[in-house]
């Protein structure tokens, strides 16, 4: 590969290396993670510096993965003896390539994609990118294959010149981040190590993943400064089930749920209002009740979540807000059903029953606590489900969890049950009231101020990074407290939890994106912009890093 780069331009480098990785199915869940990984880790072996240190190269296996993924280290020593690093780091993983439909079969290939969409006459905008060479097409295009590129063209280009190199290098490269974040998560024993091990202080971590226009004809090339969060709210729903030609007796858990999304879904009042900030409301993911098979009763149980992004608030704000809404929800139900059923009686003559419509809110360390009072062994149940339900979808096994929990109740009540899955992604920024924070920014809004003179481009630099990202898991801004609040609601976090947030902790490592530039991550007309990205951004990552590095020196002397 070093023979194929070596006498191109760097924008040309990255180019070249883009079109090799979108070449490679690197689909997440896929063995394609583990052949992308092992083309990334043998191109680095042929990079000369890499071939005097070859021990500067390795894998990090995730434990456990069925698939045998690996994180990608490599690490660039300079000049001068120092323990300040940078980390470079991307993922390695793509989403599917089914909406490409009949061109399916050049998903991969951005020369054959340019031909079609050069005459695709139903997207103008489209259409004229494709026209214009200034764009380059195909899955994981800008999501992020050229943000792999960038990294390893900055790799190859500091490697060969160490005596611009205050400090040390670190590329990082992580699979499986469209899921599960299994990559990064396990990287962070990796990154602990080395922080020990070979005594080295992480100055901050630069991510690429791609940033993409915010509104209609916005050219601005913004940067990030932290990561949002995420949080997956679950509501496990027990109802009562009842004969079809007896409906109005029955509380039906598939009524409250579209109750709760009607509520909750895309409603802006749950959007936390940061000034200049993008923070997007929570957004229904699933709701669907537990029938396996046509019958004539109701609905026993339904399941529903929501994808909920977090800036500032905490899990346990957000749990307490949900909760509110669950009860106004269940309150709003109970009073029609009753109203229902009343007239209902009025119009027939019938008889009342002696009916309840009282439905229970509550969550899951409430819940499990009321089990236990009454001298129920939870644990016992929750380790056994688990225990039984290997392989099951980790939501999926989440709600057996709590369903099983549900049916240890005596009483059967009607019930809403509030509680967390995974993934659950930590919320960083840089502070502006804390002295290390406040200078890493100084330096950022210094470069970037110095490149728009040079390119003419627009930089704004922001808090958080509006989609999900890696970049989540380096640093953690919860208390111990509101983490133990936080996993006490995740059902057998014990035996499913995988981030370690005490050694998150520690490492505190600032997040900072500096993205590649593109449209339409994860549609069929991915593309990523090169003008920019191929140009621009590896000169902006590159003097940044060797900023942060270089100010970093100046005050530890």
């Amino acid at each position: 590969m070093y023979n194929e780069l070596k006498e191109l331009t760097l924008a040309e480098q990255v180019e070249t290396i883009t079109k090799k990785l979108i070449s490679i199915p690197s689909v997440n869940g896929t063995k394609g993670e583990v052949n992308v990984a092992d083309f990334i880790q043998q191109t680095l072996f042929t990079f000369p510096y890499f071939k005097q240190h070859p021990m500067n190269v390795w894998a990090q296996p995730i434990p456990g993965d069925p698939l045998g993924r690996k994180n990608i280290f490599a690490f660039i020593r300079g000049k001068y003896a120092s323990p300040k690093t940078v980390i470079f780091h991307a993922h390695i993983d793509t989403v599917g390539i089914e909406d490409y439909g009949s061109l399916k079969k050049d998903a991969l290939n951005p020369d054959a994609l340019e031909a079609f969409f050069s005459n695709y006459s139903f997207d103008q905008q489209v259409q004229h990118d494709a026209r214009s060479g200034d764009w380059l097409f195909g899955r994981g295009a800008v999501d992020m294959q050229s943000g792999i590129a960038v990294h390893l063209a900055n790799v190859l280009y500091i490697s060969e010149h160490l005596d611009e190199l205050p400090g040390n290098i670190l590329l990082m490269l992580n699979p499986d981040e469209e899921s599960q974040h299994a990559g990064v998560q396990s990287a962070i024993s990796e990154l602990k190590r080395l922080s020990v091990q070979e005594n080295l202080e992480f100055v901050a971590a630069i991510n690429d993943d791609f940033i993409t226009p915010l509104y209609e004809g916005d050219v601005t090339r913004y940067i990030y400064t932290g990561a949002a969060g995420k949080l997956l709210p679950c509501f496990y729903i027990y109802g009562r089930e009842v004969h079809v030609g007896d409906t109005l007796t029955g509380i039906d858990p598939n009524v409250i749920a579209s109750e709760l999304t009607r509520r909750i879904h895309n409603n802006l009042d749950l959007a936390e209002r940061i000034k200049g900030e993008l923070c997007m409301p929570p957004t229904c993911l699933f709701q669907r009740d537990t029938k396996e098979n046509y019958n004539v009763q109701t609905a026993k149980s339904s399941y529903l979540y929501f994808n909920y992004f977090i800036y500032e608030r905490t899990a346990k704000e957000v749990m307490d807000m949900l909760t509110a809404i669950a009860i106004e929800a269940c309150s709003e139900v109970e009073h029609a059903s009753y109203e229902r059923y009343q007239t209902f009686l009025k119009q027939t003559g019938f008889p009342p029953k002696p009916l309840l419509w009282n439905i229970e809110v509550t969550t899951l360390a409430d819940f499990i606590d009321e089990l236990e009072r009454k001298g129920i062994d939870t644990a016992s149940c929750t380790k056994a489900v688990v225990r039984e339900n290997k392989g099951t979808e980790l939501r999926m096994l989440c709600f057996k969890v709590v369903e099983a929990l549900q049916q240890l109740d005596p009483d059967k009540k009607p019930r809403v049950i509030l509680f967390f899955a995974p993934p659950y992604l930590p919320h960083n920024h840089l502070k502006e009231d804390n002295i290390r924070d406040r200078a890493l920014l100084q330096v950022i809004e210094t470069v970037a101020a110095e490149m728009e003179e040079e390119t003419k481009e627009t930089f704004v630099v922001k808090k958080f990074f509006p989609y999900l990202a890696d970049g989540s898991f380096l640093s953690l801004h919860e208390s111990d407290e509101e983490i133990l609040s936080l996993i006490r609601n995740i059902p057998e976090w014990d035996s499913i939890g995988r981030t370690p947030f005490k050694d998150i902790r520690e490492l505190n490592i600032a997040s900072i994106n500096m993205g590649v530039y593109g449209k339409d991550g994860h549609q069929w007309t991915e593309r990523v912009y090169k003008p920019y990205t191929f140009h621009v951004l590896p000169k902006l990552i590159r003097k940044t890093a060797i900023r942060l590095l270089t100010e970093q020196l100046v005050e530890s002397k």
